[in-house]
């Protein structure tokens, strides 16, 4: 009989340049799953990513530090234990100017993709 559920024990690690831990647990990357993706992520202090606007929900819970967010404008701070969700089409910038690092869990509506983000040129 097929098991109805799957445990993750090796997670997919993201390759970055910027010093951002990402593991993929279930994605597009992982499983192939295009329909949601989790990853368990940790960015140092001074990380910052371009302004992008995805075509998907993207829902992020702090588990520690802090994270900064610019949201069609409004900067927005969440320490551990808050979380938000950001609506797709919208225009948003993640960073971490603060001193000790921040972990947080990202889950993306759809999947993320690479292709779905619209990340802008610096």
């Amino acid at each position: 009989m097929k098991k109805k559920y799957t445990i993750q024990k090796s997670p997919f690690v993201v390759p970055t340049t910027d010093g951002k831990l990402i593991e993929e647990h279930f994605g597009n990357a992982t499983d192939g799953n295009s329909e949601i993706s989790i990853a368990h992520m940790i960015a140092p202090s001074g990380w910052s990513e371009p302004f992008q606007t995805p075509k998907f929900d993207e829902y992020t819970y702090i588990i520690k530090g802090k994270k900064q967010f610019i949201i069609d404008g409004e900067t927005v701070v969440l320490s551990a234990g808050e979380s938000i969700k950001i609506e797709k089409n919208t225009r948003v910038q993640y960073s971490n100017p603060f001193t000790e690092p921040c972990e947080y869990m990202a889950i993306c509506l759809p999947a993320f993709s690479i292709d779905m983000v619209n990340r802008e040129e610096n």
